[in-house]
């Protein structure tokens, strides 16, 4: 299925009711044809569970409108594409599923529900929730104007809604969950060592690279960290500079540092690199490192990331 066009608005409150009452001038925006949709981003005060007392938490929604006939095939696209968005960032996309809301537990005015859950390792929670929701809530908004609220077909009738909404704190929740490993490392054959790795998907990891020097650091080694940092940053490559950091830390120390804070590749600056121009890489996902020259590593980076969210 096609989808026309989502119109992004930012609202102040969490409610499917702004998204309803935008619908005729958005209708409007789009030459009266359907499908198009609404999306909705904001701080929403929930009840906590027992407690009573309202829970703030960041929601996101998606409000569809779509003709009488194709709601229910809208609803099961809808499914596919939010459950195969939450897997692609995952490291074991099993974890994501999606099941039917049962009959007696439907919101008013739907006749279809679906929630995408996730399995933490104390159960499964709801992410998102799709409903099929008619078109009640539309007139009942509207005050039964249907003149206003009909769109060019070739029919006289209105549009079905199908709603999405997700908590996205409890999303990244469970990409963190996901995303967080304990690999085994065998030094010796006395020693056994355990390895913390957050091996978040590069789109979502909230830092790409960390710069460190190497020992016997220098005036022109710093510079050059100052260097590749405004290079990154003004390629929109998020960075920690480790560089500046004060207090002696060996190798494996930050490494496994960088590790347990997602860092995607840790770049160590040397004498060497002020001699041939050569720089140490590591990967956090294979922890190899390898020789790069320093006028490849930010197309390096870029590739990566790009490939990365294009799978």
């Amino acid at each position: 299925m096609e989808t026309r066009a989502v119109l992004g608005i930012l609202f102040s409150h969490c409610s499917k009711l702004s998204a309803l009452e935008q619908f005729v001038p958005s209708l409007e925006l789009v030459y009266r044809k359907l499908p198009f949709g609404l999306a909705e981003t904001g701080l929403c005060f929930q009840p906590a569970e027992g407690s009573g007392c309202s829970a703030e938490v960041t929601q996101t929604s998606l409000v569809w409108f779509c003709s009488p006939r194709t709601s229910s095939q809208w609803l099961d696209h809808w499914t596919r594409q939010r459950l195969k968005w939450w897997r692609k960032f995952a490291l074991s996309p099993s974890d994501f599923s999606s099941n039917e809301v049962q009959q007696e537990e439907l919101e008013q005015a739907a006749s279809r529900g679906v929630r995408i859950i996730y399995n933490f390792p104390w159960g499964q929670e709801v992410l998102e929730t799709l409903w099929s929701r008619g078109d009640a809530e539309l007139l009942h908004i509207h005050k039964g104007d249907r003149s206003k609220l009909q769109h060019r077909d070739g029919r006289k009738s209105i549009p079905h809604v199908v709603s999405i909404t997700a908590n996205m704190d409890r999303g990244a929740m469970a990409f963190l969950s996901n995303s967080l490993q304990q690999l085994k490392r065998e030094e010796s054959k006395q020693k056994l060592h355990q390895r913390k790795v957050l091996k978040l998907h590069p789109v979502l990891a909230p830092i790409k690279v960390a710069l460190n020097i190497a020992r016997g650091a220098t005036v022109e080694l710093r510079q050059i960290c100052e260097g590749l940092l405004q290079e990154f940053l003004e390629a929109k490559i998020s960075v920690w500079p480790g560089y500046l950091e004060t207090l002696p830390t060996s190798m494996e120390q930050l490494n496994a540092k960088y590790d347990e804070m997602g860092v995607l590749f840790t770049i160590i600056i040397s004498e060497n690199t002020l001699e041939s121009g050569l720089l140490q890489v590591r990967s956090r996902d294979t922890a190899i490192k390898e020789t790069m020259h320093i006028s490849e590593i930010k197309n390096f980076l870029f590739r990566y990331i790009s490939a990365a969210d294009n799978i």
